[in-house]
């Protein structure tokens, strides 16, 4: 079975993985190299105070997730649309490796647990994917920053009006599960906006199988494959002060009262790997954005002939969308605008180029810009709403934003015009050049 483990080892045995040996501390080092080594995959083996190792950077692109499951990277959104569409009950094993190690005494200063930048208000867990059950709804997977305020305590982050939220609300407090180390598929699935009731889990082992077990001392069913599992309850109104912290735009998010969450247990392998998941930085960037890209898909390819999306990193992976049709009419590309937008309603800005443009090059849709588009003409202006809460330009209290289209796209008649890019003759360079 592939596991984020055989991963790194396939990385290394390719000469795509860096390893630092030197002696490195948690506070604010790591964090340093993971930055200035990106897009690389970085395990760190010595790690002042712990004996576990700490790997980062692994799903910094598209090109790297799409890797892992030996597809192209077109094949991305299809292969997530398909998970979506038709998800699979996961086995239950009576055994698993993330439970080598049982510790009902745990510490969580035991654990490499990162303090990123210096404004951080603590050392923060970044990576887990936090797994809380309803008595009606079954199982549902998230992501929630957790910053350490005691041996066995942390703060969390809570986004309102999500599933988790409105499970906490309801019933008071929560058991759950905080897993460390699992695959890809698990990550996207759990960034994935899904019906009530949906078990993410199930839209992970449709992309590529995941075991399950019994986790020891909460009612949940965890990844066996995953290399810590944090066991525990949060307290709705068990509150703590969480943050500054740096978000997904690279900024420090502000300081909120947040509920609690009360280790009660950790289960590892005997060998685990401890995954740091560098905020802000491009693996954040991309398990945030590139689940959103189906949805995006969906609702254009309901109105136009959508090819291709990109939730890019210039737009915080989060707040621009960069949508590739096939134009067969003139309205296409605002129609596609408006769909977009609705497929994603914390984006802010949607840029819709033709299928002859790299949506992947940054120079390429800027040239579609400079060429295709005209203000008076291609400029879609919505009335401000609600955005997202991650956009520091937005309104603080509302987070009212306004949101921008821009329709790349060249005219179907031209007009005598010519809107394609020249191109040169292909030769063989080798005959000209030693």
């Amino acid at each position: 079975m592939n596991t984020l483990r055989n991963y790194i080892h396939q990385l290394d045995k390719d000469g795509a993985l860096i390893r630092v040996r030197e002696a490195i501390s948690v506070n604010h080092e790591i964090a340093g190299v993971l930055k200035r080594l990106e897009p690389s995959a970085v395990l760190f083996e010595n790690v002042v105070g712990f004996p576990y190792p700490v790997a980062g950077n692994l799903f910094c692109t598209k090109a790297s997730f799409a890797a892992y499951f030996g597809f192209p990277v077109a094949e991305i959104i299809p292969n997530l649309i398909r998970a979506i569409d038709h998800p699979l009950p996961c086995e239950v094993a009576p055994s698993a490796p993330c439970q080598e190690v049982v510790d009902t005494s745990p510490d969580l200063d035991s654990f490499p647990i990162l303090y990123h930048c210096e404004r951080d208000g603590g050392r923060y867990i970044t990576s887990g994917v936090v797994i809380a059950r309803h008595p009606r709804y079954g199982q549902n997977l998230d992501f929630h920053r957790m910053m350490q305020i005691s041996k066995t305590e942390m703060a969390v982050r809570v986004v309102s009006s999500r599933h988790f939220d409105a499970f906490l609300k309801e019933q008071g407090e929560l058991e759950v599960a905080v897993c460390i180390g699992v695959s890809p598929n698990v990550l996207a699935a759990a960034a994935t906006s899904v019906a009530l009731g949906v078990d993410e889990m199930e839209i992970a082992n449709a992309l590529q199988a995941v075991r399950l077990v019994q986790a020891k001392t909460v009612n949940l069913l965890v990844p066996a494959e995953a290399e810590f599992i944090l066991e525990g309850k949060v307290y709705l109104n068990r509150l703590h002060a969480e943050g500054p912290f740096v978000d997904l735009t690279e900024t420090y998010d502000v300081i909120r009262q947040q509920p609690v969450f009360v280790l009660q247990a950790v289960t590892h392998r005997k060998d685990a790997i401890w995954h740091a998941l560098l905020p802000g930085g491009l693996e954040h960037k991309l398990l945030m954005g590139m689940p959103r890209e189906p949805t995006i898909f969906r609702k254009v390819n309901e109105v136009v002939r959508c090819l291709d999306v990109y939730i890019n990193p210039g737009g915080c992976s989060w707040l621009h969308a960069i949508v590739q049709i096939d134009k067969q009419a003139e309205d296409d590309g605002k129609k596609a605008i408006e769909a977009a937008f609705a497929g994603h309603r914390s984006c802010k800005h949607v840029f819709v180029v033709d299928k002859d443009i790299d949506i992947y090059d940054p120079l390429a849709v800027e040239w579609a810009m400079a060429t295709r588009f005209q203000g008076d003409r291609d400029l879609v202006v919505k009335e401000r709403e609600a955005g997202s809460s991650l956009d520091p330009s937005a309104d603080a209290d509302t987070y009212l934003t306004t949101r921008v289209g821009f329709d790349l796209t060249k005219p179907l008649k031209t007009a005598g015009k010519d809107f394609d890019k020249a191109a040169f003759p292909q030769v063989d360079i080798h005959r000209f050049l030693p």
